[in-house]
């Protein structure tokens, strides 16, 4: 991993896309066991459907999750000093996850030379899924 340094980076810079497998029941099924989460709304296409939904859709903090890769992809999860986002839409089965970031701002902070990046989960057609923004220490 090629670690970015401060000097390096500049507000209006890019993340690398991180652009993930389509969402599927098996994914599903794996992460309601891995994180506990069995909502059945995720994992039940008839709990779903009289929820007046069409079908399962995926758990919004496993969007979050892909939020994290896509910041240890840039940086080591060590160097993660803020992480807070917002649930702005549903992620459908057969959507295609586009994780992305931009800096926002850079500053100094207890000692450290920050970045505050504002990232995005996305489906393949633009669509917003989750929002937010991360701040991360850099040298």
């Amino acid at each position: 991993m090629n670690i970015p340094l401060y000097s390096d980076v500049q507000v209006g810079d890019q993340l690398p896309l991180l652009k993930l497998r389509p969402i599927n029941r098996t994914m599903l099924a794996l992460y309601a066991g891995a994180s506990g989460d069995h909502n059945q709304i995720h994992i039940d296409i008839d709990f779903a459907r009289k929820a007046r939904q069409p079908d399962v859709f995926a758990h919004g903090m496993l969007s979050v999750a892909y939020l994290g890769r896509l910041l240890t992809h840039w940086v080591p999860q060590s160097r993660l000093r803020r992480l807070a986002v917002r649930f702005v839409g549903i992620t459908q089965l057969g959507h295609i996850p586009h994780l992305t970031g931009r800096v926002a701002d850079k500053f100094e902070q207890d000692g450290e030379k920050r970045v505050r990046l504002e990232i995005q989960c996305a489906n393949q057609y633009g669509e917003a899924k989750v929002i937010g923004e991360a701040v991360v220490a850099l040298a």
